[in-house]
């Protein structure tokens, strides 16, 4: 299970949530938690009947009428769940014939479609994947974004990009064409960010074959016939393959279905152990002890933080520029899913907590002076890498120069930790709540662990403020509005 020391939680993993700097005196306190009893009971009863049942009461789906929420089952690979050894075998198939037969993959989608993508891509990946030869990316293609922004300039400069790299390999006499998969992720098919990038850049390409050959995978709702949604009618009339955006699984927790999954398979990541990773953070969870639950203590720490202590901003922190796409991806998840005017009886209630992105040292130098003397509204979350698969010495290459002789000889993850260390010490100093997510390693595993706890924490706090965390009505207010406003314009 894992063990609770000098409020520390450690899980057998190794993975920890230090929540020191969070909890004790002159902080949440142990009688703020045990004065959240009731609750907290109410809160594990209703978590267990959705991971049991799919049940979340008073959940509605945004046409009116109830929806399970399924996320909890996507951990574990089983025949009738939403992940099973089938569709599992699929993505991996699918990731298998990509390499050494096509060049570059282009993933369209906006949200959870995009912003868990980004993060299986940042960890798996890093910045310079694409830079690789085939070789060293092991015959699996290059990989990019789009379809996140309607951004002009940025989809004309992609288009162009690829055309320059196809017209490059001809120059050099590569055997085969130039090819180009282009994935469209939208459950309806009508998501106009997806949509409309997606169309300019498929019409852009065609135009060049046989320059390029185009190819196009869609994600969308797995309905046939008459229920099947636009992209699925789409990809039936073009003969596209498509894999599946679940029923049941909001788009910010869709990283453990094949909406994220796909691009796993896209670039060779082990699947099988970020799920697993996944599925054992889910198992530690199931116990109804908060402090050996790691998402309903992180949960209840930071609603009482909120509601108590005024310290409703949370800057989401970690110490890996690699993670910041996770720092991303968790604001969608925090706003989306708490970011609620009403309480499930209707009552306005204007809950939630602003998320924050920041990454060590990088906004130590930019945000940390608002942290340390600005309002106290806030809880900094950090996230610690122990150990780097590469981790370099800093030298001693000017031993005149004794600022920077100082330095030397030791590692740039020692650097960093204590830089993370000084910070979080001067903000507690001033009675500024912080906490410190440990993950042992930057693996699939341990980014499972990781992402799997703050969704489950997001349902645990979402019963703790009694708001229906898996709703996004303000979402649906703007798109009423653009709906016309975009006709009018066709006009």
């Amino acid at each position: 299970m894992g063990s609770k020391e000098e409020n520390c939680l450690t899980l057998a993993s190794g993975f920890s949530f230090d929540y020191g700097n969070l909890y004790g005196a002159g902080k949440v306190t142990a009688s703020d938690v045990e004065a959240l009893a009731e609750k907290l009971a109410a809160a594990q009863k209703a978590v267990e009947t959705m991971r049991a049942t799919g049940e979340v009461r008073g959940h509605l789906s945004k046409d009116g009428t109830p929806e399970r929420v399924l996320f909890t089952q996507l951990p574990y690979v089983a025949e009738g769940n939403l992940n099973s050894p089938a569709s599992i075998a699929r993505l991996k198939e699918f990731g298998s014939s990509l390499k050494n037969t096509v060049d570059a993959v282009v993933t369209f989608g906006i949200g959870g479609s995009y912003l868990g993508n980004k993060v299986l891509f940042d960890v798996h990946c890093g910045e310079f994947w694409n830079a690789k030869s085939v070789k060293e990316r092991n015959g699996y293609p290059k990989l990019y974004f789009n379809g996140n922004n309607i951004d002009a300039r940025r989809t004309a400069d992609m288009v162009e990009h690829l055309i320059t790299e196809a017209r490059l390999k001809a120059v050099h006499g590569q055997p085969n064409t130039y090819k180009v998969v282009l994935v469209v992720i939208s459950k309806s098919g009508g998501t106009l960010d997806t949509m409309s990038t997606f169309m300019v850049m498929y019409d852009a390409l065609k135009q060049q074959e046989p320059l390029l050959n185009i190819e196009v995978v869609a994600v969308t709702d797995p309905a046939k016939g008459e229920k099947a949604t636009l992209l699925g009618k789409l990809a039936e009339e073009q003969g596209w393959p498509t894999f599946s955006v679940p029923d049941g699984v909001g788009g910010r927790f869709s990283i453990f279905s094949e909406v994220g999954l796909v691009t796993a398979a896209c670039i060779g990541m082990d699947i099988d152990a970020f799920l697993s990773g996944a599925q054992a953070m889910d198992q530690v969870c199931q116990t109804s002890d908060i402090y050996k639950n790691p998402a309903k203590l992180n949960a209840a720490l930071k609603f009482i933080a909120a509601e108590k202590y005024g310290r409703d901003i949370e800057v989401f922190m970690p110490y890996a520029d690699y993670l910041k796409s996770v720092a991303e991806w968790y604001v969608q998840l925090l706003a989306e899913s708490l970011g609620k005017r009403t309480s499930r009886e209707g009552a306005e209630v204007f809950y939630g907590r602003t998320p924050i992105v920041a990454v060590g040292t990088t906004d130590m130098h930019a945000q940390t002076q608002q942290h340390q003397d600005g309002k106290k509204d806030k809880v900094v979350q950090f996230v610690k890498v122990t150990k780097w698969e590469q981790d370099a010495m800093i030298p001693d290459v000017f031993p005149t120069v004794s600022k920077l002789s100082e330095i030397s000889s030791i590692y740039l993850s020692q650097a960093l930790d204590v830089a993370r260390e000084a910070n979080a010490e001067a903000l507690i100093n001033d009675e500024r709540f912080n906490a410190t997510l440990i993950l042992p390693s930057l693996n699939a595993y341990h980014l499972g662990e990781l992402l799997y706890m703050l969704a489950l924490s997001v349902a645990y706090e979402g019963e703790l403020a009694n708001v229906d965390a898996f709703d996004q009505p303000g979402v649906e207010a703007y798109k009423r509005l653009m709906g016309p406003r975009l006709k009018a314009l066709k006009k």
